[in-house]
């Protein structure tokens, strides 16, 4: 879909926040909700520039074209079309914080696993949501890509050393990275999910 769950908004607002990256990475914009609330709490919150001056840069990718309209354009810096497993081999740039909220599931296995290493090559640290509990879903808004194809756990994640998890009500987020020790520290878990590693 090109939105996601209600119930883990905190939480990924939050990890963004602490994280505080200068350069971000969306993959699977959907709507642009997370760019649209990177945007505000990153660069809006503090005041401490004038609108809209942004100073960060906030790219993404969206294989599904219909989905890209005028509010991701104005939020996103730049927008790569395509497939991620496609695109992110050509991408040069690198991220202080590459999103995956919401999509890890509409990959297999092994092209998940693919994914994550490309995502943590560009990106200094890489933020995951998956659905939790997992549900069949086929094509939805005509787009292929929102099939779910595989129901991803804490332990698909074993390859990943350097990692957190957080639990909510209808999510697992994992938060893997350069960082993940310091976010961690800055993560309290009153309020938010329950977290471990």
């Amino acid at each position: 879909m090109p939105t996601s769950n209600l119930s883990q908004l905190n939480e990924i607002t939050h990890l963004i926040k602490v994280t505080d990256p200068k350069a971000i990475l969306d993959i699977g914009i959907g709507f642009g909700k997370y760019g649209f609330l990177a945007r505000e709490y990153l660069e809006l919150w503090d005041c401490q520039q004038e609108y809209p001056e942004w100073t960060r840069r906030i790219d993404g990718i969206e294989a599904f074209a219909d989905y890209v309209g005028p509010l991701q354009r104005l939020i996103y810096n730049t927008i790569h079309m395509g497939n991620a497993l496609d695109v992110l081999p050509t991408l040069d740039a690198t991220y202080d914080l590459v999103l995956l909220v919401d999509v890890l599931e509409h990959f297999s296995h092994d092209d998940g696993l693919r994914l994550l290493k490309e995502c943590l090559r560009i990106g200094r640290n890489l933020l995951v949501a998956v659905p939790k509990p997992f549900s069949h879903q086929g094509a939805a808004f005509g787009n292929e890509f929102e099939t779910h194809r595989f129901d991803w756990k804490a332990r698909d994640f074993a390859a990943f050393p350097a990692k957190f998890f957080l639990k909510t009500r209808c999510s697992l987020i994992c938060y893997l990275g350069e960082d993940y020790r310091a976010v961690r520290r800055k993560t309290p878990h009153l309020g938010l999910g329950r977290w471990f590693f």
